[in-house]
């Protein structure tokens, strides 16, 4: 069982992965030496624990929970992938070492000097939050529209629908109480096995929609002839596929994946790009039933014969709308319409986005077999858990007023700070580190070392304070932030709408802060509809732009229509 393929809780950090660090196997944190804190990106790769005690049965074939979460132990007979794997107790007493200190990529050299140290996750970590916020009552009052044939209807509580015994007790350990909209509606369609294109606000447990449902069906048909054919030719057939557009959000959604893979067969994967392609192979050898990767590393890899998808029963298209933005479509389509997989009909299709442009349509018509359509809230609003206040900031003053609204809320609540250019994001970083505030940034030239060092020093609170571009706007769960500053507000409305939705969560409640000047008078007609649309407060200067601007627009298609009736009249 040490292959993998008996993996209740995958942390490929302790089981013989090599790396450790959150997520998977990757060169930035893992040590086989010091720590060398040059950007270059050293790579480590010792495990710091003897691998082989937790290889037995599987490591993290076990660790039933937390005090009264512990379900019974059942058969541990192999055929059957629906019966739980027996606990881990070194997994369950494991107690995490603080790891070293680094308050910022600008760190004094003596801090960069001791090697960085990320212990594994024990099993508190693994389930650590919960998905029920200060707000989660008002999220009935959301409305659902959900159309298709013989669309089943919702469910009320996670026990309205056979989801089996594994899930169940990763929903109790993860400390679950009830559906949130999209999970209400999205569960039982995916449980009755219809295709499904779902557009719900951004922090709405999507995630979780997606995977609770594809990882039972897993659980109860078993591998199939796909771990057969995995031994038989070395080649890798996973079960399922996600296929998400960053790799930020990829790793998010693998972790998810070990969540709800806990205590069984099933071994969760991840392969994206800028990371060690070498040391993604290696995990994926080791056995790989649900695989989430990005486009571009997931091509990589088929063309390298390490992973066909002739055994793909579930597709699953997260933030597929910013996939195609990213110009991805090649790619996608290529995944899905030219090599192995199964065809639509055969396969069950998922697609998750926040918005549903045209392109999306299209997407959803080539790749779904009559198909469902959620819509959770109106496509494309916000949140009403987040307090959205607009600002009228002129250009010269933006640093000074960040720093005042930094000083208001205090330095440890956890802010993320938008900017739109990477350059721009470099020097905001540069000057709030003068001003000695721990911070740090994330964008699209940093390495990958240095992104996902970026979000384990963020999400920890070390670093407070991320200055960030779009790279950060979507798709990213981070538990508690409590304020986002566009300090530069984007140029479209769909932008912001991400932007934002990174606060308010699931629940809780957020504070959005967006600078405006003349700048923006391009999303200012936008901006006031989705104001008005969350019940927010709306400044009588932003009213009156708008109107101006609705006036000046009206004004000079007049004028074009007027000079087409000319031309016309005139014989041109």
């Amino acid at each position: 069982r040490s292959n993998g393929f008996v993996n209740g809780y995958h942390d490929s950090r302790m089981n013989g992965g090599g790396s450790f660090g959150r997520g998977p196997p990757r060169n930035d944190r893992s040590s086989r030496g010091n720590f060398r804190g040059n950007r270059g990106g050293a790579t480590f790769n010792q495990p710091m624990h003897n691998t082989s005690k937790y290889d037995r049965g599987g490591f993290g074939a076990g660790g039933g929970g937390m005090g009264n979460s512990r379900w019974v132990e059942e058969s541990r007979d192999e055929e059957d992938w629906s019966k739980p794997t027996p606990p881990n107790e070194r997994l369950e007493q494991y107690v995490p070492q603080p790891a070293a200190n680094c308050t910022s990529k600008k760190s004094p050299s003596a801090a960069l000097s001791k090697p960085l140290f990320f212990p594994p996750l024990s099993l508190s970590e693994l389930f650590s939050g919960s998905n029920t916020g200060i707000n989660f009552e008002k999220y009935d009052d959301i409305p659902v529209e959900a159309t298709g044939s013989n669309c089943p209807g919702p469910i009320e509580n996670f026990h309205d629908v056979d989801m089996g015994e594994i899930i169940m007790g990763n929903i109790n350990l993860s400390r679950y109480t009830r559906p949130t909209p999209v999970q209400k509606h999205a569960i039982p369609i995916i449980k009755a096995k219809r295709d499904l294109m779902a557009c719900a606000q951004t922090g709405s447990g999507k995630t979780a929609a997606f995977l609770l449902p594809v990882l039972s069906q897993i659980y109860t048909d078993g591998p199939g002839e796909a771990l057969q054919a995995s031994k038989a030719s070395g080649q890798q057939y996973p079960i399922s596929l996600v296929l998400a557009p960053t790799r930020e959000l990829a790793l998010q959604i693998y972790d998810e994946a070990r969540k709800f893979a806990y205590r069984s067969r099933v071994r969760p994967c991840v392969v994206y790009g800028g990371a060690d392609i070498g040391q993604q192979i290696r995990d994926l050898e080791r056995g790989c039933h649900l695989l989430v990767a990005t486009p571009g590393r997931l091509v990589d890899m088929m063309e390298r014969g390490k992973i066909g998808l002739e055994y793909c029963n579930y597709l699953v298209l997260d933030e597929a709308d910013r996939m195609l933005d990213m110009g991805f479509e090649p790619q996608i389509r290529r995944i899905v319409e030219q090599d192995t997989m199964p065809p639509k009909g055969v396969r069950q299709t998922m697609m998750f986005s926040a918005t549903f442009p045209k392109e999306i349509q299209i997407l959803a018509r080539d790749f779904l077999e009559e198909y469902i359509f959620l819509a959770v809230g109106r496509v494309g609003s916000t949140s009403e858990n987040i307090t959205q206040k607009v600002v009228w900031v002129e250009e010269s003053d933006k640093r000074s007023f960040l720093l005042d609204l930094l000083n208001a809320t205090g330095k440890d609540s956890l802010t993320l700070v938008f900017v739109e250019t990477k350059k721009g994001a470099d020097a905001l970083e540069d000057f709030l580190y003068r001003e000695g505030y721990a911070c740090t940034s994330i964008h699209g030239d940093r390495s990958q070392r240095d992104r996902e060092e970026a979000l384990h020093q963020f999400r920890s609170g070390r670093c407070p304070i991320m200055v960030a571009t779009a790279v950060a706007a979507r798709g990213l769960d981070i538990c508690n932030v409590k304020h986002v500053i566009n300090f530069d507000l984007p140029s479209d409305i769909e932008e912001y709408v991400h932007r934002i939705g990174r606060t308010g969560r699931v629940g809780n409640l957020g504070l959005a802060t967006s600078f405006y000047n003349d700048k923006n008078s391009n999303i200012t007609k936008d901006l006031l509809d989705i104001l008005v649309e969350a019940k927010q407060e709306v400044p009588s200067w932003l009213e009156s732009l708008a109107f101006e601007h609705q006036h000046k627009s009206s004004n000079r298609g007049r004028s074009k229509r007027c000079q087409l009736l000319t031309c016309i009249n005139m014989g041109f």
